[in-house]
């Protein structure tokens, strides 16, 4: 029982710490529950509050099922929502770096496992949640970053 509570606890702090950080307007990124799109994140623009732990967003890419003239709007919980991370440059990509592919409209965690013909800005990126191993684009990549306790903490190379 005290267990639950604790859990319990951690879950309304996140939540709260994840509503201090978004506002009404800002652009976000809302973590994906469907099957076959666990783990990925999509960007949103927060239209409104609804009550203390759900965010009303519009994404900027995703359209209505009845109208696809329309963006998709949905009521999510604040947890699945975190800021859109800095962008971070860099020059290349390195094996077994952590990053994040933009696919299907969304990013996608992954982990870069070689480049494609040696010299090109094109990688090979591996990815645990499906098994799958496809090749992008040094464009469609960017340096995967944990929202942490408020902040950003990017991923370190590991090799």
């Amino acid at each position: 029982m005290r267990t639950k509570r604790m859990k319990m606890k951690e879950e309304a702090q996140i939540s709260s710490s994840s509503m201090e950080n978004i506002s009404v307007r800002k652009y976000v990124e809302v973590r994906s529950k469907e099957d076959g799109f666990l783990g990925s994140y999509f960007v949103a623009k927060v239209v409104a509050r609804v009550g203390k732990e759900r965010l009303k967003v519009e994404y900027t890419t995703l359209v209505s099922e009845e109208d696809e003239n329309k963006r998709l709007r949905e009521v999510v919980l604040a947890r699945d929502v975190r800021p859109c991370p800095p962008i971070i440059e860099v020059a290349e990509f390195h094996e077994l770096q952590k990053v994040d592919a933009y696919d299907r409209e969304g990013w996608w965690v992954g982990r870069v496992i070689g480049r494609v013909g040696g010299g090109d800005e094109n990688y090979f990126v591996h990815f645990d949640s499906t098994g799958d191993k496809l090749v992008y684009s040094g464009s469609m990549l960017r340096v995967h970053q944990e929202w942490e306790n408020g902040i950003w903490v990017p991923s370190e190379r590991r090799g």
